[in-house]
């Protein structure tokens, strides 16, 4: 898209990220339906995690709003990357939004599909920051953070909602969940894994991953489920390496999210 093409996308853009916490708020409010806590006390899995981690949707909700506006503003307007992400980013915030009602009415398998594409969006938006060889002034604080953030968390949380539906529809053992919980694991490591590689260790999606994981470390250390206190530790194993990988990478990358431009190639 043009910049002067993609302003209506932008336009969308703020327009869904007003729509995320309103939504939510509805949500929490029970205007859909049980509010998100009770859904998820209802299906307990070996991925969940503890209750206070899902208090970073406000922040996550903030920190687009401020970008939303951000991008709309002086001459970012007319900026090419900004542009570019601005269809991914706001599919993003609608597919967010549309899955808060869609779990407080039961509507897993559409859940399913609407937070991997959510994933997805949020994903590409970070990765196209990242890879950003001209940014605008502040885009690391107004755009590329919040965004990283957004996908960081959702990136687990894609996989939380996964094992849900498996015991929402007796697709495995709902007694014996750690086997396919392992499996669950080990695709979410790998796509975290993946992504921070395309991204040279993108510290803001590392952190909302973290973040994540450790709320299922807590959770699931208190757990009475079967299995619970394997996946505590494997959670808290994939964190472990999950650092360990961004230290490497933000070592081999030392000038930012670009190679250093001394050590590139001609």
């Amino acid at each position: 898209l043009s910049a002067h093409g993609a302003l209506p996308m932008r336009i969308l853009v703020l327009l869904f990220a007003i729509a995320m916490p309103i939504v939510a708020w509805l949500s929490n409010n029970g205007s859909f339906g049980p509010d998100n806590g009770t859904m998820s006390d209802r299906y307990p899995t070996l991925l969940v995690a503890a209750g206070y981690a899902f208090a970073i949707w406000g922040l996550i909700f903030l920190l687009d709003l401020v970008y939303a506006g951000w991008q709309l503003s002086g001459h970012r307007k007319t900026d090419d990357t900004l542009s570019r992400i601005a269809p991914w980013a706001a599919a993003g915030f609608a597919l967010t939004a549309i899955w808060m009602p869609l779990f407080a009415m039961s509507q897993f398998w559409l859940c399913l599909l609407v937070i991997f594409g959510a994933t997805f969006c949020l994903i590409r938006c970070a990765m196209i920051l990242s890879h950003d060889r001209t940014p605008q002034e502040g885009q690391w604080l107004w755009a590329w953070l919040p965004l990283s953030l957004h996908a960081g968390w959702l990136s687990l949380a894609a996989f939380l909602n996964l094992a849900q539906v498996v015991v929402a529809y007796q697709l495995a053992s709902t007694t014996h969940q750690l086997p396919w919980s392992l499996v669950l694991f080990a695709l979410a490591a790998l796509m975290l894994l993946m992504v921070n590689l395309r991204m040279r260790g993108n510290i803001d999606y590392v952190i909302a991953a973290l973040w994540a994981l450790v709320a299922v470390y807590v959770k699931q250390s208190d757990s009475g489920l079967p299995g619970a206190q394997v996946a505590a530790w494997v959670a808290l194993a994939i964190a472990v390496v999950l650092v360990l990988q961004t230290v490497l990478l933000r070592r081999r990358y030392p000038g930012g999210l670009l190679p250093n431009p001394a050590r590139a190639p001609g």
